[in-house]
C-alpha cells in the first residue's frame, strides 16, 4: 500500500522498516541505528550524543520507542513515522 504526504509525494511500502525499526531500537537502540532506517539522521545523532552524555541511561528511550513499533499497526506506523515525520515516540 502506497500512501501519499502531505506535499504530494508517494511513500513506498514501509511495513519491513517498522519491524526492523522496533527489533533495532530494542537490541541496539541506544546507538540511535532505529533512527537512520527510518531515515531521520538528526535524531539518530541526538540519541548517539544523549547515551553518550548520560553514561548509557538515554537507552531506555529508544526501548520504549521499539515497543512502540512493533505494537503499532502498519497503517499507524506510516501515518505517524513516514507521512507526518514524528521523530520521536
Amino acid at each position: 500500500m502506497n500512501v501519499i504526504d502531505e506535499n504530494g509525494n508517494t511513500v513506498p511500502n514501509q511495513e519491513s522498516k517498522r519491524v526492523l525499526a522496533g527489533i533495532l531500537a530494542i537490541v541496539i537502540g541506544s546507538i540511535g541505528i532505529h533512527k537512520f532506517v527510518l531515515g531521520y539522521t538528526k535524531e539518530g545523532i541526538i540519541q548517539i550524543i544523549a547515551t553518550f552524555i548520560t553514561c548509557g541511561f538515554a537507552g531506555i528511550i529508544p526501548f520504549i520507542e521499539g515497543i512502540i513499533y512493533l505494537t503499532k499497526a502498519d497503517d499507524d506506523f506510516i501515518e505517524t513515522y513516514q507521512v507526518n515525520h514524528r521523530g520521536w515516540f
